[in-house]
Protein backbone atom coordinates (compact mmCIF):
# COMPACT_ATOMS: atom_id res chain seq x y z
CA UNK A 1 0.00 0.00 0.00
CA UNK A 2 1.20 3.49 -0.65
CA UNK A 3 1.46 6.58 1.42
CA UNK A 4 -0.19 9.67 1.39
CA UNK A 5 1.33 13.10 0.98
CA UNK A 6 -1.28 16.24 1.30
CA UNK A 7 -0.99 20.03 0.90
CA UNK A 8 -3.98 22.02 2.60
CA UNK A 9 -4.07 25.56 2.71
CA UNK A 10 -4.75 28.28 5.20
CA UNK A 11 -7.12 30.21 2.87
CA UNK A 12 -8.91 29.33 -0.81
CA UNK A 13 -6.27 30.15 -3.54
CA UNK A 14 -3.34 29.59 -1.04
CA UNK A 15 -1.85 27.34 -4.17
CA UNK A 16 -2.74 23.94 -2.93
CA UNK A 17 -3.81 23.10 -6.47
CA UNK A 18 -0.25 24.43 -8.14
CA UNK A 19 1.66 22.88 -5.28
CA UNK A 20 0.39 19.45 -5.51
CA UNK A 21 0.99 19.69 -9.17
CA UNK A 22 4.69 20.59 -8.27
CA UNK A 23 4.84 17.25 -5.91
CA UNK A 24 3.65 14.78 -8.00
CA UNK A 25 6.38 15.98 -10.65
CA UNK A 26 8.99 15.96 -7.95
CA UNK A 27 7.81 12.34 -7.27
CA UNK A 28 7.60 11.24 -10.33
CA UNK A 29 10.81 12.47 -11.29
CA UNK A 30 12.14 10.41 -8.19
CA UNK A 31 10.96 6.94 -10.25
CA UNK A 32 7.96 6.81 -8.12
CA UNK A 33 4.20 5.83 -9.30
CA UNK A 34 2.66 8.45 -8.29
CA UNK A 35 -1.24 9.83 -8.22
CA UNK A 36 -3.12 13.12 -7.54
CA UNK A 37 -6.60 13.12 -5.32
CA UNK A 38 -8.83 15.44 -4.50
CA UNK A 39 -12.44 14.22 -2.81
CA UNK A 40 -14.42 16.98 -3.75
CA UNK A 41 -14.04 19.77 -6.27
CA UNK A 42 -16.11 22.69 -6.49
CA UNK A 43 -15.17 24.41 -9.81
CA UNK A 44 -17.04 24.72 -13.24
CA UNK A 45 -13.07 24.22 -14.77
CA UNK A 46 -13.09 20.63 -15.75
CA UNK A 47 -12.39 18.14 -18.45
CA UNK A 48 -12.92 14.66 -20.12
CA UNK A 49 -10.70 11.83 -18.98
CA UNK A 50 -9.78 9.17 -22.04
CA UNK A 51 -10.20 6.50 -24.01
CA UNK A 52 -9.80 8.77 -26.91
CA UNK A 53 -11.64 10.47 -29.94
CA UNK A 54 -15.20 10.15 -30.12
CA UNK A 55 -15.40 7.61 -27.32
CA UNK A 56 -17.45 8.56 -24.00
CA UNK A 57 -15.37 9.85 -21.37
CA UNK A 58 -15.99 10.45 -17.57
CA UNK A 59 -16.24 13.89 -16.39
CA UNK A 60 -13.12 15.45 -13.71
CA UNK A 61 -11.99 18.96 -12.11
CA UNK A 62 -9.45 20.30 -14.63
CA UNK A 63 -6.37 20.53 -11.76
CA UNK A 64 -6.53 17.03 -11.19
CA UNK A 65 -6.44 16.42 -14.95
CA UNK A 66 -3.18 18.81 -14.94
CA UNK A 67 -1.91 16.93 -11.70
CA UNK A 68 -2.07 13.56 -13.68
CA UNK A 69 0.30 14.77 -16.58
CA UNK A 70 2.81 15.94 -13.71
CA UNK A 71 2.62 12.64 -12.29
CA UNK A 72 2.51 11.13 -15.96
CA UNK A 73 -0.12 9.01 -15.42
CA UNK A 74 -3.13 8.66 -16.73
CA UNK A 75 -6.05 10.55 -15.19
CA UNK A 76 -8.96 8.24 -13.81
CA UNK A 77 -11.95 9.50 -12.12
CA UNK A 78 -10.78 8.15 -9.15
CA UNK A 79 -8.30 10.87 -8.86
CA UNK A 80 -11.32 13.19 -8.26
CA UNK A 81 -14.57 11.32 -7.15
CA UNK A 82 -16.93 14.10 -6.42
CA UNK A 83 -17.00 17.29 -8.34
CA UNK A 84 -19.62 20.48 -7.73
CA UNK A 85 -20.54 22.32 -10.38
CA UNK A 86 -22.32 26.02 -9.53
CA UNK A 87 -25.39 26.76 -11.21
CA UNK A 88 -26.44 29.19 -9.42
CA UNK A 89 -25.38 30.72 -5.84
CA UNK A 90 -26.99 28.06 -3.73
CA UNK A 91 -27.39 24.99 -6.55
CA UNK A 92 -24.55 23.00 -8.07
CA UNK A 93 -24.68 20.00 -10.33
CA UNK A 94 -23.39 16.79 -8.84
CA UNK A 95 -20.89 15.15 -10.56
CA UNK A 96 -20.11 11.58 -8.95
CA UNK A 97 -17.20 9.57 -10.61
CA UNK A 98 -17.54 11.23 -13.82
CA UNK A 99 -21.60 11.16 -14.36
CA UNK A 100 -23.93 13.66 -13.48
CA UNK A 101 -26.04 12.32 -10.18
CA UNK A 102 -28.86 13.76 -10.75
CA UNK A 103 -30.53 12.64 -7.03
CA UNK A 104 -27.68 13.95 -5.33
CA UNK A 105 -27.92 16.76 -7.37
CA UNK A 106 -31.43 17.36 -6.00
CA UNK A 107 -30.56 16.74 -2.15
CA UNK A 108 -29.60 19.60 0.18
CA UNK A 109 -25.96 20.16 0.17
CA UNK A 110 -25.30 18.70 3.90
CA UNK A 111 -27.35 15.77 3.08
CA UNK A 112 -25.09 14.81 0.63
CA UNK A 113 -22.41 14.83 2.61
CA UNK A 114 -22.74 10.79 3.87
CA UNK A 115 -24.28 9.12 0.86
CA UNK A 116 -20.63 11.15 -0.43
CA UNK A 117 -17.89 10.07 1.70
CA UNK A 118 -17.95 6.02 1.20
CA UNK A 119 -17.50 6.79 -2.77
CA UNK A 120 -14.84 8.87 -0.88
CA UNK A 121 -13.32 6.25 0.83
CA UNK A 122 -13.44 3.69 -2.36
CA UNK A 123 -11.71 5.78 -4.52
CA UNK A 124 -8.90 7.18 -1.90
CA UNK A 125 -8.02 3.49 -0.81
CA UNK A 126 -8.37 1.92 -4.44
CA UNK A 127 -5.22 4.68 -5.42
CA UNK A 128 -3.51 4.19 -2.19
CA UNK A 129 -3.51 0.18 -3.61
CA UNK A 130 -2.64 1.36 -6.93
CA UNK A 131 0.30 3.53 -6.16
CA UNK A 132 3.19 4.02 -4.41
CA UNK A 133 2.31 7.85 -3.28
CA UNK A 134 -0.78 9.57 -3.46
CA UNK A 135 -0.45 13.85 -3.56
CA UNK A 136 -4.12 14.59 -1.95
CA UNK A 137 -5.04 18.54 -1.86
CA UNK A 138 -7.33 19.90 0.17
CA UNK A 139 -9.98 22.56 -0.30
CA UNK A 140 -10.56 26.08 1.34
CA UNK A 141 -9.36 25.26 4.92
CA UNK A 142 -9.25 22.54 7.64
CA UNK A 143 -10.00 26.01 10.32
CA UNK A 144 -13.99 26.17 8.80
CA UNK A 145 -14.80 24.27 12.17
CA UNK A 146 -18.12 24.98 11.14
CA UNK A 147 -17.76 21.87 8.56
CA UNK A 148 -15.71 19.66 10.59
CA UNK A 149 -18.84 17.02 11.10
CA UNK A 150 -19.39 17.31 7.53
CA UNK A 151 -16.04 17.33 5.66
CA UNK A 152 -14.94 15.05 3.46
CA UNK A 153 -11.88 16.58 1.52
CA UNK A 154 -9.54 18.38 4.33
CA UNK A 155 -8.75 16.42 7.70
CA UNK A 156 -11.26 13.95 7.37
CA UNK A 157 -9.67 12.47 4.23
CA UNK A 158 -6.05 13.35 5.97
CA UNK A 159 -7.06 10.62 8.84
CA UNK A 160 -8.49 7.96 6.77
CA UNK A 161 -4.89 7.31 5.09
CA UNK A 162 -2.85 9.16 8.07
CA UNK A 163 -1.43 11.45 5.21
CA UNK A 164 1.35 13.71 6.12
CA UNK A 165 0.18 17.37 5.63
CA UNK A 166 2.00 20.16 4.82
CA UNK A 167 0.26 23.47 5.23
CA UNK A 168 0.68 26.29 3.34
CA UNK A 169 -0.40 30.20 3.45
CA UNK A 170 -0.30 32.76 0.66
CA UNK A 171 2.53 35.04 2.34
CA UNK A 172 1.56 37.76 -0.41
CA UNK A 173 -1.77 38.37 1.02
CA UNK A 174 -0.46 39.06 4.08
CA UNK A 175 -0.89 37.86 7.84
CA UNK A 176 0.89 34.45 6.80
CA UNK A 177 2.23 33.60 10.24
CA UNK A 178 -0.99 34.49 11.86
CA UNK A 179 -2.74 31.77 9.12
CA UNK A 180 -0.71 29.49 10.18
CA UNK A 181 -1.13 29.76 13.99
CA UNK A 182 -4.59 30.58 13.67
CA UNK A 183 -5.30 27.29 11.11
CA UNK A 184 -2.81 24.84 13.47
CA UNK A 185 -5.41 26.12 16.92
CA UNK A 186 -8.33 25.12 15.05
CA UNK A 187 -7.02 21.63 14.77
CA UNK A 188 -7.95 19.03 16.95
CA UNK A 189 -5.26 17.20 18.23
CA UNK A 190 -5.34 13.93 16.04
CA UNK A 191 -5.31 16.61 13.23
CA UNK A 192 -2.72 18.17 14.42
CA UNK A 193 -0.43 14.99 14.41
CA UNK A 194 -0.32 14.81 11.46
CA UNK A 195 0.49 18.66 10.18
CA UNK A 196 4.29 17.47 9.24
CA UNK A 197 5.30 21.38 8.09
CA UNK A 198 4.50 24.73 6.86
CA UNK A 199 4.91 26.23 3.26
CA UNK A 200 5.17 30.04 2.91
CA UNK A 201 3.69 30.38 -0.65
CA UNK A 202 3.97 33.00 -3.40
CA UNK A 203 6.58 34.84 -1.48
CA UNK A 204 8.64 37.96 -3.08
CA UNK A 205 11.41 39.16 -1.51
CA UNK A 206 15.01 38.24 0.28
CA UNK A 207 13.46 34.89 2.37
CA UNK A 208 16.13 35.80 5.07
CA UNK A 209 14.44 38.58 6.33
CA UNK A 210 11.33 36.56 7.17
CA UNK A 211 13.31 35.81 10.71
CA UNK A 212 12.54 35.02 13.68
CA UNK A 213 9.16 34.34 12.11
CA UNK A 214 9.48 30.60 11.17
CA UNK A 215 11.67 30.23 14.65
CA UNK A 216 8.80 31.78 16.56
CA UNK A 217 6.04 29.72 14.52
CA UNK A 218 7.72 26.70 15.17
CA UNK A 219 8.35 27.63 18.88
CA UNK A 220 4.05 28.16 19.11
CA UNK A 221 3.51 24.94 17.43
CA UNK A 222 6.33 22.27 17.24
CA UNK A 223 6.22 22.46 13.31
CA UNK A 224 8.86 23.36 10.91
CA UNK A 225 8.39 25.68 8.24
CA UNK A 226 10.08 23.36 5.45
CA UNK A 227 9.53 25.61 2.38
CA UNK A 228 9.37 29.52 1.13
CA UNK A 229 8.34 29.09 -2.06
CA UNK A 230 8.69 32.41 -4.39
CA UNK A 231 6.41 34.01 -6.70
CA UNK A 232 6.43 31.65 -9.77
CA UNK A 233 5.24 33.13 -13.33
CA UNK A 234 4.94 30.17 -14.68
CA UNK A 235 1.02 29.81 -15.44
CA UNK A 236 -1.09 26.28 -14.89
CA UNK A 237 -4.83 25.40 -15.79
CA UNK A 238 -6.24 25.85 -11.70
CA UNK A 239 -9.50 25.73 -10.43
CA UNK A 240 -10.83 29.46 -10.98
CA UNK A 241 -8.06 31.62 -11.16
CA UNK A 242 -8.09 32.46 -14.62
CA UNK A 243 -10.58 35.26 -15.30
CA UNK A 244 -8.73 36.62 -12.10
CA UNK A 245 -5.35 36.74 -13.50
CA UNK A 246 -6.75 37.93 -17.14
CA UNK A 247 -8.92 40.88 -15.74
CA UNK A 248 -5.86 42.52 -14.11
CA UNK A 249 -4.53 42.81 -18.22
CA UNK A 250 -5.58 45.76 -20.43
CA UNK A 251 -5.78 46.19 -23.90
CA UNK A 252 -2.61 46.54 -26.21
CA UNK A 253 -2.18 49.76 -28.60
CA UNK A 254 -3.05 46.91 -31.22
CA UNK A 255 -6.54 45.98 -29.83
CA UNK A 256 -7.67 42.67 -28.10
CA UNK A 257 -9.85 39.71 -27.76
CA UNK A 258 -12.87 40.67 -25.77
CA UNK A 259 -13.91 37.64 -23.60
CA UNK A 260 -17.53 37.66 -21.85
CA UNK A 261 -16.84 37.45 -18.18
CA UNK A 262 -20.25 35.57 -17.77
CA UNK A 263 -21.82 34.85 -13.66
CA UNK A 264 -21.64 30.97 -14.65
CA UNK A 265 -18.48 31.28 -17.30
CA UNK A 266 -16.56 27.46 -17.55
CA UNK A 267 -13.20 26.37 -18.22
CA UNK A 268 -12.26 29.57 -19.11
CA UNK A 269 -8.60 28.23 -18.71
CA UNK A 270 -8.79 27.06 -22.26
CA UNK A 271 -7.82 30.80 -23.34
CA UNK A 272 -4.94 31.35 -21.53
CA UNK A 273 -2.76 30.61 -24.90
CA UNK A 274 -4.50 33.92 -25.89
CA UNK A 275 -2.09 35.91 -23.10
CA UNK A 276 -2.27 39.16 -23.07
CA UNK A 277 -4.23 40.37 -26.34
CA UNK A 278 -7.08 38.79 -24.00
CA UNK A 279 -9.16 41.17 -21.64
CA UNK A 280 -12.20 39.47 -19.47
CA UNK A 281 -15.04 42.12 -20.21
CA UNK A 282 -18.30 42.68 -18.39
CA UNK A 283 -19.76 45.82 -19.77
CA UNK A 284 -20.30 47.76 -23.26
CA UNK A 285 -18.10 50.20 -23.13
CA UNK A 286 -15.10 47.38 -22.33
CA UNK A 287 -15.82 46.52 -25.82
CA UNK A 288 -14.50 49.76 -27.36
CA UNK A 289 -11.08 48.55 -29.27
CA UNK A 290 -11.91 44.94 -29.47
CA UNK A 291 -10.83 43.00 -32.60
CA UNK A 292 -12.55 39.97 -31.78
CA UNK A 293 -14.77 38.57 -29.45
CA UNK A 294 -15.29 35.29 -27.67
CA UNK A 295 -18.75 33.73 -25.89
CA UNK A 296 -17.14 30.96 -23.59
CA UNK A 297 -18.66 28.33 -21.79
CA UNK A 298 -21.72 28.71 -19.39
CA UNK A 299 -23.31 26.04 -16.67
CA UNK A 300 -26.17 28.20 -17.00
CA UNK A 301 -26.22 28.90 -20.35
CA UNK A 302 -29.78 30.46 -20.60
CA UNK A 303 -29.25 32.51 -16.91
CA UNK A 304 -25.93 33.87 -18.72
CA UNK A 305 -27.62 34.89 -22.10
CA UNK A 306 -30.11 36.66 -19.98
CA UNK A 307 -27.14 38.36 -17.93
CA UNK A 308 -25.61 38.97 -21.36
CA UNK A 309 -28.44 40.76 -22.47
CA UNK A 310 -29.29 42.76 -19.44
CA UNK A 311 -25.69 43.93 -19.36
CA UNK A 312 -26.17 46.10 -22.99
CA UNK A 313 -23.08 43.53 -23.76
CA UNK A 314 -25.47 41.32 -26.09
CA UNK A 315 -26.16 44.29 -28.34
CA UNK A 316 -22.50 45.19 -28.05
CA UNK A 317 -21.47 42.03 -29.40
CA UNK A 318 -24.42 41.65 -31.81
CA UNK A 319 -22.92 45.69 -33.36
CA UNK A 320 -19.63 44.07 -33.62
CA UNK A 321 -20.49 41.32 -35.28
CA UNK A 322 -22.19 43.08 -37.94
CA UNK A 323 -19.57 45.42 -38.48
CA UNK A 324 -17.61 42.29 -39.17
CA UNK A 325 -15.39 41.40 -36.45
CA UNK A 326 -14.80 37.92 -36.10
CA UNK A 327 -16.78 36.35 -33.10
CA UNK A 328 -16.44 32.87 -31.32
CA UNK A 329 -18.99 30.60 -29.27
CA UNK A 330 -17.69 27.75 -27.31
CA UNK A 331 -20.09 25.37 -26.02
CA UNK A 332 -22.62 27.75 -24.06
CA UNK A 333 -21.44 30.51 -26.18
CA UNK A 334 -22.23 29.08 -29.42
CA UNK A 335 -25.53 27.56 -28.16
CA UNK A 336 -26.30 31.65 -27.42
CA UNK A 337 -24.92 32.77 -31.06
CA UNK A 338 -28.30 30.55 -32.30
CA UNK A 339 -31.80 31.99 -32.85
CA UNK A 340 -33.28 29.81 -29.92
CA UNK A 341 -32.41 27.46 -27.02
CA UNK A 342 -35.35 24.89 -25.76
CA UNK A 343 -35.09 23.36 -22.22
CA UNK A 344 -38.48 20.95 -23.21
CA UNK A 345 -36.21 18.49 -20.35
CA UNK A 346 -35.99 21.22 -17.44
CA UNK A 347 -32.29 20.92 -17.16
CA UNK A 348 -31.50 24.72 -16.98
CA UNK A 349 -35.33 25.20 -15.27
CA UNK A 350 -37.24 24.63 -18.92
CA UNK A 351 -38.79 26.58 -21.29
CA UNK A 352 -37.35 28.42 -24.54
CA UNK A 353 -35.58 31.33 -24.84
CA UNK A 354 -34.46 33.47 -28.25
CA UNK A 355 -31.15 33.42 -28.69
CA UNK A 356 -28.89 36.20 -30.28
CA UNK A 357 -29.46 35.03 -33.64
CA UNK A 358 -25.76 35.59 -35.40
CA UNK A 359 -25.85 32.00 -36.51
CA UNK A 360 -28.58 29.97 -38.19
CA UNK A 361 -28.73 27.28 -35.22
CA UNK A 362 -31.17 25.94 -32.83
CA UNK A 363 -30.59 23.90 -29.70
CA UNK A 364 -32.17 21.49 -28.04
CA UNK A 365 -30.98 20.68 -23.99
CA UNK A 366 -30.87 16.80 -23.40
CA UNK A 367 -31.37 15.30 -20.04
CA UNK A 368 -27.98 13.07 -20.96
CA UNK A 369 -24.67 14.86 -21.09
CA UNK A 370 -21.88 14.72 -23.66
CA UNK A 371 -18.72 13.68 -22.40
CA UNK A 372 -15.85 13.33 -25.41
CA UNK A 373 -12.46 13.51 -26.11
CA UNK A 374 -12.48 14.94 -29.71
CA UNK A 375 -10.22 15.40 -32.56
CA UNK A 376 -11.22 16.44 -36.29
CA UNK A 377 -9.63 18.13 -39.11
CA UNK A 378 -10.08 22.24 -39.34
CA UNK A 379 -11.43 22.55 -43.30
CA UNK A 380 -10.24 26.44 -42.85
CA UNK A 381 -6.74 25.75 -41.78
CA UNK A 382 -6.50 21.52 -43.11
CA UNK A 383 -5.26 20.75 -39.64
CA UNK A 384 -6.23 18.10 -37.14
CA UNK A 385 -7.37 20.06 -33.97
CA UNK A 386 -8.21 18.62 -30.34
CA UNK A 387 -10.15 19.06 -27.12
CA UNK A 388 -12.74 17.99 -25.20
CA UNK A 389 -16.48 18.11 -25.01
CA UNK A 390 -18.77 18.69 -22.04
CA UNK A 391 -22.54 19.43 -22.80
CA UNK A 392 -26.10 18.89 -22.54
CA UNK A 393 -27.38 20.74 -25.74
CA UNK A 394 -27.98 19.05 -29.31
CA UNK A 395 -27.36 21.78 -32.06
CA UNK A 396 -29.70 21.71 -35.34
CA UNK A 397 -28.71 23.79 -38.40
CA UNK A 398 -30.42 25.65 -40.34
CA UNK A 399 -29.79 26.77 -44.00
CA UNK A 400 -28.03 30.18 -42.92
CA UNK A 401 -25.22 28.59 -41.34
CA UNK A 402 -22.42 26.21 -42.74
CA UNK A 403 -21.54 23.37 -41.02
CA UNK A 404 -18.25 22.75 -40.90
CA UNK A 405 -17.68 20.03 -39.29
CA UNK A 406 -20.57 18.02 -38.59
CA UNK A 407 -22.07 18.36 -34.97
CA UNK A 408 -18.71 20.35 -33.94
CA UNK A 409 -17.78 23.87 -35.64
CA UNK A 410 -19.97 26.06 -37.47
CA UNK A 411 -19.85 29.65 -39.81
CA UNK A 412 -21.99 32.31 -40.46
CA UNK A 413 -19.39 35.02 -42.05
CA UNK A 414 -17.00 36.40 -39.40
CA UNK A 415 -19.29 34.39 -36.74
CA UNK A 416 -17.92 30.70 -35.88
CA UNK A 417 -19.08 28.68 -33.18
CA UNK A 418 -17.93 24.98 -31.98
CA UNK A 419 -18.80 22.39 -28.98
CA UNK A 420 -14.59 21.99 -29.01
CA UNK A 421 -13.14 23.01 -25.23
CA UNK A 422 -9.32 24.04 -25.96
CA UNK A 423 -9.76 24.60 -29.77
CA UNK A 424 -7.68 27.92 -29.10
CA UNK A 425 -5.27 25.64 -26.87
CA UNK A 426 -4.39 24.43 -30.86
CA UNK A 427 -1.41 26.49 -31.91
CA UNK A 428 -2.55 26.27 -35.95
CA UNK A 429 -5.89 27.34 -34.61
CA UNK A 430 -4.98 29.98 -32.44
CA UNK A 431 -2.43 31.54 -35.14
CA UNK A 432 -5.89 31.84 -38.02
CA UNK A 433 -7.80 33.20 -35.71
CA UNK A 434 -6.00 35.73 -34.17
CA UNK A 435 -5.02 36.42 -38.02
CA UNK A 436 -9.08 37.33 -38.64
CA UNK A 437 -8.58 39.56 -36.28
CA UNK A 438 -5.53 41.25 -37.41
CA UNK A 439 -3.99 40.54 -33.76
CA UNK A 440 -0.22 39.26 -33.39
CA UNK A 441 0.55 35.85 -32.09
CA UNK A 442 1.49 36.37 -28.10
CA UNK A 443 4.40 35.21 -26.91
CA UNK A 444 4.10 31.52 -27.01
CA UNK A 445 3.79 29.49 -23.34
CA UNK A 446 5.73 26.64 -23.38
CA UNK A 447 4.29 23.53 -23.69
CA UNK A 448 2.00 22.38 -20.67
CA UNK A 449 5.08 19.38 -19.43
CA UNK A 450 8.18 21.93 -20.44
CA UNK A 451 6.22 24.41 -17.55
CA UNK A 452 5.74 21.27 -15.31
CA UNK A 453 9.36 20.72 -14.99
CA UNK A 454 10.10 24.33 -14.49
CA UNK A 455 7.51 24.74 -11.58
CA UNK A 456 8.92 21.24 -9.55
CA UNK A 457 12.17 22.89 -10.56
CA UNK A 458 11.70 25.98 -8.29
CA UNK A 459 9.43 24.63 -5.66
CA UNK A 460 12.18 21.52 -5.03
CA UNK A 461 15.00 24.52 -4.76
CA UNK A 462 13.33 25.94 -2.13
CA UNK A 463 11.79 22.98 -0.18
CA UNK A 464 13.21 20.82 2.40
CA UNK A 465 13.40 18.15 0.22
CA UNK A 466 15.27 15.84 2.27
CA UNK A 467 12.47 16.22 4.82
CA UNK A 468 9.68 16.33 2.24
CA UNK A 469 10.34 13.02 0.32
CA UNK A 470 11.03 11.27 3.67
CA UNK A 471 7.83 11.46 4.33
CA UNK A 472 7.08 9.07 1.61
CA UNK A 473 9.76 7.13 1.69
CA UNK A 474 8.99 3.40 1.90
Amino acid sequence: MGKAIMIQGCTSNAGKSYLCSALCRMLANEGLKVAPFKAQNMSNNAGVTPPGSRTPGLEMGRAQLVQARAARVTPDVRMNPVLLKPEADTRSQVVLLGRVDHKLTTMPWRERKGLLWPHVQDALHSLMDDFDVVVIEGAGSPAEVNLRASDIVNMRVAREVQASVLLAADIDRGGAFAHLLGTWHCLIPEERALLRGFILNRFRGDARLLAPAPEWLQEQTGVPTVGVVPWLNIPLPEEDGAALEAEERGPGEEGFVAIARFPRVSNLDEFAPLGDVARWVSTPAELAGARAVILPGSKSTAADLAWLRSSGLAAGVTRLAHAGVPVLGVCGGLQMLGTRLSDPHGVEGGGEVPGLGLLDLHTEFSSEKTTLQTTFTDPETGYAVGGYEIHHGQTLTGPGTEELVPGQLWRQGNVRGTYLHGLLENPAYLERFLGWAGLPIPAGLDSLDARLDAIATQVKANLDWDFVSGLVER
